[in-house]
């Protein structure tokens, strides 16, 4: 008896420590911090407060404002992303959402999964309006990477709650019961008041045991002359505990939602990884689409000045009489067609502008200041004489599988479908539970005084007599049982762990799959960039060839041997030359982000530190006026 007791102690000490660590684990991982005034009674049963959403920008882009122009470095701009960015912003909720799916297991509920889809950049004003520089769209390309959310279907055998849980209950009920016989009860019509009261606790382990308390207490009085006692109380205290034997035990089947979790808190990582760099290469490209896009407008520019001062020229001319009139019109067109060119040059720049600032701006161009301002960018577009894709195609596809987040989110896809894979497996075993419980009874009265018959005093007492019977194990109740369960066919379980099985199968074959298209991505992205640079080569040297023949037929010109005609074409020629070049320049810069992005090398270029991004401050101070 004594030995029972201290067991039962013991039990009820564990269940209570259980509950403690349980509170704790939610405490601990859950997102957002409660209010110190809350008391630990009601904290798990109270809302938590999640911080409102971030509206205003940083300080960072009032500082490059001056004046209505905003002086903008590549630096700056990468900044302004990791700061203010939006699809940044909504990323940086996935790892929270990942801790509260974490908290979901830890407590043995279904996980609700993880979103792994990024949202692609903006698309460069090039694909507004024909020509200008570069080409191509703001967006790039991510491999392989996931575009859907996924959500984690759990097969297999049924995980256990393991939050403890509580119940108590109270039941007052009065019964009028007229009787057939009244032999037994010694009356015609049995009324019976009752109080009911039962409480207890249950928790259920990791290693699919499931253990219960339960305190049960009822107090009836009746009419009856023949109960022995009247009113009398009922207690008893039942300890059982249930192991799952086959299908549901062990550690490694009932803990998997819980080690999906916990991958899952790596996959919103990289996937708020993958989002900074698809988001940044989206603005580095528009920034150096900005810049091709100033250039242009200057080569633009030149060109209307050019045509001008041949107008002018002519003008004169044909005011002394050297020339036919008829010149002057061929003049004043070509001024009029290089005009309309650098209206859409210029008006394809402000396009450029509005789009860099609403990339940069969590409120867009809401705001007037910001709406209105120009947007100066401060750095050149330079080609290096040796560029990294040099290295070998082998280093670089080496570095790709170490660095970029894809091939980490695709390995942990394969484990966790390895992990569910054990659910699956263990659910083709039958059903086997053993189970014991030991309950202890008590019973105690007061004397019906229209009884005759003898009562044992031992029953006598009220409800403290009742208690000391269950404590001394007066009236002890054991059971000890199994319960098997043996599917015939066993259709639904093999199907699963097949389905599972042909799922794993399909995930390491797509796997193989991504790490040749990134071996092939790779391979594109040095040959786009050596063709970027003989392309830009190529246009350099027809750009000079050009000037030298606009210099030479303008002195052919002024001696008489050439024509308006020739001179303006040869003008058209190194204007078209000049816009060669500056696409080229443009396309350079592209083909390069494009490699930085292919290699898993983008962070590390830009000098990016993905801690700065999960806080959304950067610590590099605003770029100097030059």
């Amino acid at each position: 008896m004594k030995t029972l007791r201290e067991s039962l102690a013991v039990l009820c000490l564990a269940l209570t420590l259980t509950t403690s660590t349980s509170f704790a684990q939610e405490h601990t991982g859950f997102v957002s911090k409660l209010d110190d005034k809350t008391t630990w009674l009601t904290k798990n049963y109270r809302p938590r407060d999640i911080a409102p959403v971030k509206l205003g920008n940083s300080n960072r882009l009032e500082q490059l404002l001056r004046a209505g122009v905003i002086y903008l470095s590549l630096q700056d701009a990468i900044a302004l992303t990791l700061e203010n960015n939006i699809d940044i912003e909504i990323q940086r909720y996935g790892p929270e959402l990942a801790q509260t799916d974490l908290l979901r297991a830890q407590a043995g509920g279904q996980i609700r999964g993880v979103a792994t889809n990024v949202t692609q950049g903006s698309n460069s004003a090039i694909n507004l309006v024909t020509g200008g520089a570069g080409t191509g769209s703001g967006g790039t390309s991510t491999g392989n990477a996931s575009t859907t959310g996924t959500v984690f279907q759990v097969t297999g055998a049924a995980i256990p709650s393991l939050d403890p849980s509580f119940f108590t209950s109270y039941t007052h009920a009065k019964q009028s019961s007229p009787q057939t016989n009244s032999f037994v009860s010694g009356i015609s019509a049995l009324v019976l008041n009752s109080d009911q009261f039962n409480t207890g606790i249950q928790k259920q382990f990791l290693t699919g045991t499931t253990t219960s308390i339960t305190y049960g207490s009822t107090s009836t009085s009746s009419n009856s002359p023949n109960n022995d006692l009247n009113p009398f109380t009922r207690n008893n205290v039942q300890a059982q505990i249930t192991q799952r034997l086959l299908q549901g035990f062990g550690l490694a089947v009932n803990n998997r939602n819980i080690r999906v979790a916990k991958n899952n808190l790596k996959v919103a990582d990289l996937t708020f990884k993958l989002q900074v760099i698809t988001t940044v290469s989206s603005v580095i490209n528009l920034y150096w689409d900005l810049v091709s896009f100033n250039e242009d407008v200057k080569v633009k520019q030149k060109a209307v000045d050019v045509a001008a001062k041949l107008y002018t020229d002519q003008k004169k001319q044909v005011e002394i009489g050297t020339i036919a009139p008829i010149e002057v019109v061929r003049a004043e067109a070509e001024v009029a067609r290089t005009e309309q060119d650098l209206t859409v040059s210029q008006t394809q720049l402000l396009q450029q502008e509005a789009i860099i600032k609403n990339s940069l701006s969590r409120s867009g161009i809401a705001s007037p200041a910001v709406a209105d301002a120009r947007i100066i960018p401060t750095d050149q577009i330079r080609v290096p004489a040796a560029d990294i894709a040099m290295a070998p195609v082998s280093d670089l596809v080496a570095d790709a599988l170490a660095n970029r987040p894809e091939i980490a989110q695709t390995k942990l896809t394969i484990l966790n479908t390895k992990i569910g894979l054990a659910g699956s497996r263990n659910a083709l075993l039958p059903s086997l539970d053993v189970s014991a419980s030991t309950t202890n009874n008590g019973l105690a009265g007061t004397k019906n005084p229209l009884s005759p018959r003898f009562v044992d005093p031992f029953i006598i007492g009220g409800y403290g007599t009742a208690l000391e019977q269950l404590l001394r194990r007066n009236f002890p109740d054991y059971s000890v049982g199994f319960n098997l369960n043996i599917p015939i066919f066993n259709r639904a379980a093999r199907a699963d762990y097949a389905n599972d099985t042909l799922r794993l199968r399909q995930s390491e074959l797509q796997e193989v799959r991504q790490i040749n298209s990134i071996r092939l991505e790779i391979t594109n992205a040095v040959i786009a960039l050596q063709q970027a640079r003989a392309r830009h080569d190529a246009a350099v040297k027809s750009r000079r060839l050009q000037e030298q023949t606009l210099e030479a037929e303008q002195k052919k010109y002024a001696l008489g041997s050439s024509t308006t005609f020739l001179v303006i074409q040869a003008q058209r020629d190194l204007a078209t030359a000049q816009g060669v070049e500056v696409t080229a320049l443009a396309n350079y810069s592209r083909a390069r982000n494009q490699m930085d992005v292919a290699a898993g090398r983008l962070l590390e270029a830009n000098s990016i530190s993905i801690e700065e991004a999960v806080k959304g401050s950067v610590s590099r101070l605003p770029t100097t006026l030059p």
